[in-house]
């Protein structure tokens, strides 16, 4: 078996055609993603086209993404979870994206 079997990828791409690859594990935090890659959509073929989502945006909600399935089952007691910095220049981007993909 091939090891992009094991952990496939997924691109998501920008308004400005900016692409980011994303374990499809970590994507699938997203509803809004897990029903696009696990739908009926053309999106299953692993490339997600986000045109209201432009790429500087686009980057941070990946590193979120990867941020919130690497802590997902934290105890917070037991391991100290780093804060996720959001820039405040970028907050309502941000949370317009977050929005839309339910995060």
């Amino acid at each position: 078996m091939e090891e992009e079997d094991i952990n496939p990828t997924i691109t998501l791409v920008s308004s400005d055609n900016m692409e980011y690859s994303i374990s499809k594990e970590a994507a699938m935090v997203s509803p809004t993603l897990r029903v696009m890659l696990e739908g009926p959509f053309k999106e299953k073929s692993g490339r997600v086209e986000l045109p209201g989502i432009e790429g500087n945006v686009l980057a941070r909600v990946v590193d979120y993404l990867q941020y919130n399935l690497q802590y997902k089952f934290a105890n917070k007691d037991q391991e100290d979870i780093p804060e996720f910095e959001i820039p405040t220049e970028m907050a309502l981007e941000l949370l317009l994206a977050a929005d839309y993909l339910n995060v």
